[in-house]
C-alpha cells in the first residue's frame, strides 16, 4: 500500500517546515505543539473548563457538550503526546469532533506530564478522572451507565489501561474503548518500528525519547499499566482500534486488537494503510481522517445504544 497522496502532502509540508519531535527539550516540544494547534470550526452547545480532585492535586478537565439534553452518554478522553507533550488545546478539535459526531459529552483530561511526573502519574490521573466522571453523573448531567474511554497514541495507552482497571471496580463500568494508534507495548520490537522508523512524523528515535522521559526503571516497560498488551484482557470492554500503515506503532495496535479478540472481547480493528501517526484530527486536509472519525463515532454510538 502506498502512502495516501494527501498524507504525503502533509508530511512534505512538515518536513519543509522543519517540524520534528527530536532534538528538543520537553518545554520546547510543548511550545512547538502549541504553535501547531489550530482553532476548530465545530460549534457545540457548551465547552467548560474546570478542575476535579486528583491523587496529587486538582486535575484540569474540559467538558464538551454537544447539546443541552439531559442524560447524554459520556466519553473520557486522554490526549496523545508521548506522556510528555500535549494538553487540552492540542486535542481540542479531536474532542469537539467526537462530541459532535458521537453525540456524547466528552471530558478531556489534562493529566500530569513527564518528566516532571513520571510513570505511573499519568495513569493515576487518568483513572482518578474516569472514576470521578463515573461517580458524578448527576453533577455532569450525563448517563454514567453509558461511559466510554478514548485516546490517541499515549492517550490510547491510558484509555486501554483505564478500561482494564475498570474491570476490578464495580462503580466504574466502561462499556466501550476507542483506541487511536495506541501505545500498547513498551518493548518497541515489532516490525513497523523498523519499517516506519523515519519519515512519517513519529519516529523510532522519538518513541525512545518519550519512553526515556516517562519511565523510571527498565521494569516499568513490563508493567501492564505501561504495556497493556501484557495484561490478562479477559472481560475487557469492547473496543475499536484504529491503526495507520505508516506508523511505527502500527503493529502494537494490531497486536493488541488480536489479543483482545483472543480473550473473547468484541473488537473492531480499522487499519488505514495509507495513513501516518496522528492523522485522525487532520480532516481539514485528509479526507480519510473524516472516515476514521465517522467510524469511531459509529462505534461509540452503537455502544451507547446497547
Amino acid at each position: 500500500m502506498a502512502l495516501d497522496p494527501q498524507a504525503k502532502f502533509i508530511l512534505d509540508l512538515m518536513a519543509d517546515s522543519g517540524f520534528t519531535f527530536e532534538g528538543a527539550t520537553p518545554e520546547e516540544l510543548r511550545e512547538r505543539m502549541g504553535m501547531t494547534a489550530m482553532p476548530s470550526p465545530i460549534e457545540l452547545a457548551s465547552i467548560t473548563d474546570r478542575t476535579i480532585p486528583g491523587p496529587a492535586g486538582d486535575i484540569p478537565v474540559r467538558i464538551y457538550r454537544p447539546s443541552n439534553d439531559a442524560g447524554l452518554p459520556v466519553t473520557v478522553f486522554f490526549h496523545g503526546g508521548g506522556w510528555v507533550i500535549g494538553d487540552l488545546e492540542s486535542h481540542d478539535h479531536c474532542c469537539r469532533t467526537i462530541a459532535s459526531k458521537a453525540e456524547c459529552v466528552v471530558v478531556a483530561v489534562d493529566y500530569r506530564l513527564a518528566p516532571e511526573a513520571k510513570f505511573p502519574a499519568a495513569i493515576d490521573d487518568a483513572w482518578a478522572a474516569t472514576e470521578w466522571v463515573a461517580t458524578h453523573g448527576d453533577e455532569l448531567n450525563v448517563d454514567t451507565s453509558r461511559l466510554a474511554v478514548a485516546g490517541d497514541s499515549a492517550g490510547g495507552n491510558l484509555a486501554a489501561v483505564v478500561a482494564n482497571i475498570s474491570r476490578d471496580h464495580e462503580h466504574v463500568e466502561v462499556i466501550q474503548q476507542a483506541l487511536l494508534y495506541p501505545v500498547t507495548d513498551g518493548s518497541c520490537d515489532r516490525p513497523s518500528m523498523t519499517e516506519n522508523a523515519e519519515g512519517y512524523m513519529l519516529t523510532r528515535n522519538a518513541m525512545d525519547w518519550f519512553h526515556d522521559h516517562y519511565t523510571v526503571t527498565v521494569e516499568d516497560l513490563s508493567d501492564p499499566r505501561y504495556s497493556p498488551i501484557l495484561s490478562d484482557l479477559a472481560g475487557a470492554p469492547p473496543a475499536i482500534v484504529v491503526t495507520a500503515g505508516f506508523d511505527p506503532l502500527r503493529d502494537q495496535g494490531n497486536a493488541y486488537a488480536a489479543k483482545l479478540v483472543e480473550a473473547g472481547v468484541d473488537v473492531d480493528l480499522v487499519e488505514y494503510e495509507g495513513m501516518f501517526h496522528g492523522f485522525f484530527s487532520m480532516d481539514a486536509a485528509i479526507d480519510v481522517a473524516s472516515e476514521a472519525q465517522d467510524q469511531v463515532a459509529a462505534a461509540l454510538k452503537d455502544a451507547f445504544a446497547r
